[in-house]
């Protein structure tokens, strides 16, 4: 039966049904009392029957507006906060479009124990496959991006490196791999504010999608931009450690509808000074042996020029290209030497001193080019294309003269020789992304090639007082790797589980020939490298997860090359053309408690990885360094973090880890009897941050360090800890920011190191300018608010120049 129902019945329905589901825009206004504009403010849409459920929310922009979207009919209650302002809440009924009257935050009267904790305490959640530190907005996001790496927790430095759990890690930014030197990634970092970055995620064992080269991987997540309009910056730093040191920048960013532009370029004049103290105890064990016990001082200048331009256009919404390059000149860099070495001994020897003077200027070109097609797919994956060029050139000279005194003074011996090497590496890549849904699943897969070509040689000259030592010391070396690598990850989440798993295959073919001792390296192997994630959440306060990950680690070019560098006749570094890439496999299992507190167990099996060993040739009274392969390296441990914020001004973090390592190698100049070094330990970072003015443009900070053993290849460190401190004041509405740090406030970072077992016994304690004073100012202009696109290098092959 049909029912007929009345016109003005149908007409009061549609117009019914038509309120209650229309979508409405809410706009305002936010001002202080002074009626300065409010931005950056969070503004909150609550439900009116329930104030705690979330209904919309925004941030409102430089001018202080707020715009709220697609808000259907209903009441409502509006939350506006900011630090420093007292919480503003207003009821309000929605059935059209509505157009708030100006807000005006009224600034806090409270104290700063009542200043609004959550915008200020940094966020640390685990994922199934990494830990992410959420400081946007926090009291870490002050200073520049290296300051926050260089303290993310479980991150030390060591030997000029950043490493997690005792292994090198890999830097990068929006998942894009930072292709630079150690001291390089430093000057680029130094230039980046902190302020750019949303998070930093730590990810020790990394998912298919990333090389499988490497240890643990520190990936910087910036900030996306949020209106059109250009920014730019100078800002300046003066360090006095020994010497004073400088550093001058400049950055500069565009947004328009479809293309952003941005441009870094910094400078960086420096002089540095190193001293060390040394001793070597040839043939320890026997009657007549002999100490020399050595001082080392250097001096290094250096005038670094490093530029970045980074080009985004969107298409549309769902394509976009962008291109990046990297740009860094090191012209005349010096190194000048002085070494004086005093020997000790039972038995008669022709001389008691001998002094090394030792001049090496070089020049080093680096250019790294990218571009990368991104299209979003409807179902929301995306599907990327990406090339990359590097172009690295270096060009060396060295001059080493060594005076023989006997005990007298008089000269017994002259030895004096001349070197001049150069070193060309071109790397090419290119590579194929796709991730997608496939019903409840995620779904990644991708392909990469690359190629790697290095042409390096070195000829000695004047170095007739050598052939008695050494021969075939001139060389030409070429190396050649092509590496060809596909992967597929999957992925999905229950209620209480999450489980990701994916596989990853290389094919390694290279070649490395040196021309003077006529050895050829070849070597062709395929591997497979898989990584399984399980995560349980037994409840809000308990969660479990445990992962795997099998990973390779190739040895870095420069190591491969048979040349050596000469410190003096008696002391070189080596290189090794016979290294080989070790497999390691890694297993964690991770327990949260409460959400705040971290707990993992791991076990790191790196195989045959190569490390620096130090062999001291008791006959000849020489001592060289070189990279090698260990038999066996192993390591195990527990790591404890936990953040919070102590007062609502005070935050604190606190990193522990008690772990064993253990290296084993073959000691070439004691018969290759077998040796293991290891070490039981104990490392401890704590960071506070602090807000010490009620507006927050006051800020402080306070780290301290320590690790009580560390081992490198044959080597042990004596226990070395760290105190820094560092304030912050920006000035003029945040145009400006004015900083002073403090780094190592009682010169305990430098230590000694040591190697000693069966006939070898030498060490050394490094003193680098760790102890220094640092002030820096920075001046925005433009729209200056805006965040930038500041994305990083893309190419995997370029942290092993």
């Amino acid at each position: 039966m049909t029912r007929n129902y009345p016109p003005i019945l149908i007409t009061l329905l549609l117009l019914f049904t038509n309120s209650l589901f229309a979508q409405h825009t809410i706009k305002g206004k936010l001002v202080t009392e002074t009626n300065n504009p409010v931005a950056f403010a969070n503004v909150i849409l609550l439900d009116a029957q329930d104030s705690t459920s979330v209904y919309k929310g925004t941030i409102s922009e430089d001018n202080g507006e707020f715009l709220l979207e697609e808000i259907a009919s209903n009441d409502y209650l509006l939350k506006v906060s900011f630090v420093g302002y007292e919480e503003y809440l207003q009821q309000i009924s929605v059935n059209s479009d509505k157009k708030i009257r100006k807000i005006t935050l009224k600034e806090g009267a409270s104290n700063l124990d009542e200043v609004t904790i959550n915008a200020r305490k940094p966020k640390i959640t685990r994922s199934i496959d990494r830990i992410t530190f959420d400081i946007e907005n926090s009291t870490l996001s002050r200073g520049n991006s290296w300051d926050i790496l260089r303290q993310t927790p479980g991150v030390i430095m060591s030997q000029g490196q950043l490493q997690v759990r005792n292994s090198n890690v890999t830097v990068y930014i929006n998942d894009r791999k930072v292709q630079l030197t150690e001291s390089e990634l430093q000057t680029l970092l130094q230039s980046y504010s902190a302020e750019n970055i949303k998070s930093i995620e730590v990810i020790t064992n990394p998912p298919a999608r990333y090389e499988a080269e490497g240890g643990a991987i520190l990936n910087i997540n910036t900030t996306s931009a949020i209106s059109p309009g250009y920014k730019g910056s100078v800002e300046g730093n003066y360090t006095q450690g020994i010497v004073p040191k400088y550093q001058l920048g400049t950055s500069h960013y565009w947004k328009g509808d479809k293309l952003n532009v941005f441009a870094n370029y910094t400078f960086s004049p420096r002089k540095e000074i190193k001293r060390d103290d040394s001793y070597i105890n040839f043939s320890p064990n026997e009657e007549f042996g002999q100490r020399w016990q050595t001082d080392f001082d250097r001096v290094t200048r250096s005038q670094a020029h490093n530029a970045n331009v980074i080009l985004d256009y969107d298409f549309d919404e769902n394509n976009k290209l962008s291109f990046s390059s990297n740009l860094l000149f090191s012209p005349d860099k010096t190194f000048d030497n002085s070494v004086r070495t005093d020997i000790e001994s039972s038995g008669n020897t022709p001389f008691s001193n001998f002094m090394t003077d030792s001049e090496v200027v070089t020049d080093e070109h680096n250019i790294a080019l990218d571009l990368t097609y991104t299209h979003n797919l409807e179902n929301g994956g995306s599907f990327s294309a990406a090339t990359h060029y590097t172009r690295f050139t270096q060009d060396r000279d060295q001059m080493v003269a060594t005076n023989y005194f006997d005990s007298a003074g008089g000269n017994v011996q002259n030895i004096n020789f001349n070197t001049s090497s150069g070193q060309n590496i071109e790397i090419f890549t290119g590579q194929l992304d796709f991730n997608s849904s496939i019903g409840e699943m995620s779904f990644d897969a991708g392909a990469k090639v690359s190629n790697i070509n290095s042409n390096s040689g070195i000829n000695f000259s004047n170095a007739e007082s050598l052939d008695d030592l050494y021969d075939n010391l001139s060389d030409d070396f070429y190396y050649d790797e092509t590496v060809s690598a596909a992967y597929i990850s999957i992925s999905r989440d229950w209620e209480k589980w999450s489980a990701k798993a994916g596989l990853r295959g290389e094919y390694t073919d290279l070649l490395g020939v040196s021309l003077s001792t006529n050895q050829r390296n070849r070597q062709e192997y395929f591997e497979l490298f898989p990584t399984a994630y399980l995560q349980y959440r037994a409840s809000d306060n308990h969660s479990f997860t445990l992962d795997y990950s099998r990973r390779i680690e190739r040895p870095r070019y420069e190591s491969l090359n048979p040349f050596r560098y000469f410190l003096n006749e008696n002391d070189f570094n080596a290189g090794n053309p016979n290294l080989r890439a070790a497999i390691s496999n890694n297993i964690n299992l991770n327990y949260t408690l409460l959400g705040q507190y971290f707990f993992d167990v791991y076990y790191r099996d790196n195989g045959r990885s190569p490390a620096s060993l130090a062999f001291q040739d008791n006959q000849n009274l020489t001592i060289r360094r070189m990279q090698a392969n260990l038999l066996e390296s192993k390591s195990y441990g527990l790591d404890i973090l936990h953040g919070r914020s102590i007062t609502g001004w005070w935050y604190a973090q606190l990193y522990a880890s008690l772990f064993h390592e253990e290296n084993t190698f073959l000691a070439v100049e004691s018969n290759n009897a077998e040796v293991t070094n290891e070490i039981d330990a104990v490392f401890g970072q704590l960071y506070n941050a602090f807000t010490l003015s009620k507006d927050g443009t006051f800020s402080g900070n306070l780290s301290f360090t320590y690790v009580s053993d560390y081992i490198a290849g044959s080597y042990n460190f004596d226990p070395f800890s760290t105190l820094s401190l560092g304030f912050r004041k920006t000035l003029w509405n945040n145009r400006a920011e004015l900083s002073l740090n403090i780094n190592d406030i009682f010169n305990d970072t430098n230590t000694r190191l040591t190697s000693r077992y069966l006939n070898q016994d030498n060490s050394f304690f490094a003193q680098e300018e760790m102890r220094y004073v640092q002030v820096g100012f920075k001046y925005n202009f433009g729209n200056f608010r805006l965040e930038d696109n500041q994305r990083s290098i893309d190419a995997a092959e370029r942290d092993r120049l």
